[in-house]
């Protein structure tokens, strides 16, 4: 018997445009006409790949689906070169409207971290090594 590998990560959204304008600005490559798509898939390094669905999507096969409440179900975590690079993506993201949610601060773990919030309110982490 084979073990299941993970394969990809999956995020439900309430609204397609929105949720991918926000992960293009952290450089996942999704083509403009997907914007208009109930299902769209990327590929991420190392051969992983990540997809959203509408709520629609998610409806259309488990109707009793409702929108998940308080607090984060999912976290994702991005890997920048440098502590400046954290700096500096969390600053675009703000000002592009995005919800910062923690700052960037140096954590005891020996990284420079921050968190913003993605269009449907999933906390989107940016990290690099700490300098020493």
């Amino acid at each position: 018997m084979n073990t299941p590998r993970l394969d990809v990560i999956g995020l439900v959204v309430a609204d397609m445009a929105a949720s991918l304008a926000f992960y293009r600005r952290l450089g996942l490559d999704v083509p403009a006409e997907a914007d208009t798509q109930p299902h769209v898939e990327a590929a991420l390094p190392g051969g992983m790949r990540i997809a959203w669905d509408t709520e629609e999507v998610i409806r259309s096969f488990d109707p009793a689906w409702s929108r998940p409440e308080g607090g984060d179900r999912i976290g994702l975590a991005f890997l920048c070169d440098s502590p400046q690079e954290v700096d500096a993506t969390f600053e675009a993201l703000v000002a592009a409207g995005y919800q910062g949610h923690l700052k960037p601060w140096d954590a005891v773990w020996g990284q420079r971290y921050a968190v913003v919030l993605d269009p449907d309110g999933c906390g989107v982490s940016l990290f690099a090594q700490a300098e020493a």
